[in-house]
């Protein structure tokens, strides 16, 4: 007897593939920066489905950087030390000890993220801002209201990026910077994608805060 239910799900992959072909083609051994965030984290399904995509953009030639973001679990982890999150026109208002939970959420995130790319057979390494002088910032200004420590990306060094990747690693980036006198600061993760994804020259940057397929967002 033939099973229906497997027939069906190769045949769905089958379509999967037929679909996705033209970005494949166009795509091929191209760089694309992937900003990960928002609800599309908060889903262990999607997540799972995230991975897998980028897992296969990179089994058929595409060369994937994944900048995440996490500032649901940054939330969570602020009102658990019985402080309160603040935000002023989109920003979150960073004080020192905000800065702290910041860097030790996104670093959390970032192992997950290399560890769940690695049981996919997936090589990954995780990086902060901070590593390399990869992003180096200056302290933002908005409206002349002191949010604290965010960041706008002055300069972005790609040496380390372009390192991983001619190894074949996937590079998976928190969006955390350093001024000037080395000072940390939170960066918005849609800005550090952006500008990462211009200082490599990448082909597409893709913005992946809610319930869709990467593949298709090409």
């Amino acid at each position: 007897m033939i099973n229906t239910s497997n027939s069906n799900n190769v045949e769905d992959k089958a379509n999967i593939l037929i679909e996705a072909l033209p970005y494949i083609q166009k795509f091929h051994n191209k760089v694309i920066v992937i900003k990960y965030g928002g609800s599309a984290m908060l889903d262990e399904t999607l997540k799972e489905s995230v991975m897998r995509d980028v897992a296969l953009l990179k089994s058929v030639g595409i060369h994937p950087v994944i900048v995440h973001g996490g500032g649901n679990e940054i939330t969570k982890w602020v009102e658990l030390n019985g402080m309160k999150s603040e935000f002023y026109n989109g920003f979150r208002i960073t004080d020192s000890d905000t800065m702290k939970i910041v860097e030790m959420v996104l670093g959390g995130v970032n192992k997950g993220l290399v560890s769940h790319m690695e049981s996919l057979g997936v090589k990954a390494v995780g990086l902060s801002g901070k590593d390399g002088s990869m992003l180096r910032v200056k302290k933002k200004k908005v409206d002349e209201v002191d949010i604290g420590f965010v960041g706008d990306i002055t300069k972005v060094n790609t040496q380390l990026i372009n390192t991983l990747l001619k190894d074949d690693y996937v590079p998976v980036i928190c969006p955390i910077g350093l001024d000037k006198n080395y000072q940390m600061y939170n960066i918005n993760a849609d800005e550090a994608a952006s500008e990462i994804a211009i200082a490599l020259e990448a082909e597409k940057t893709c913005i992946f805060n809610r319930y869709r397929r990467i593949l298709f967002g090409l």
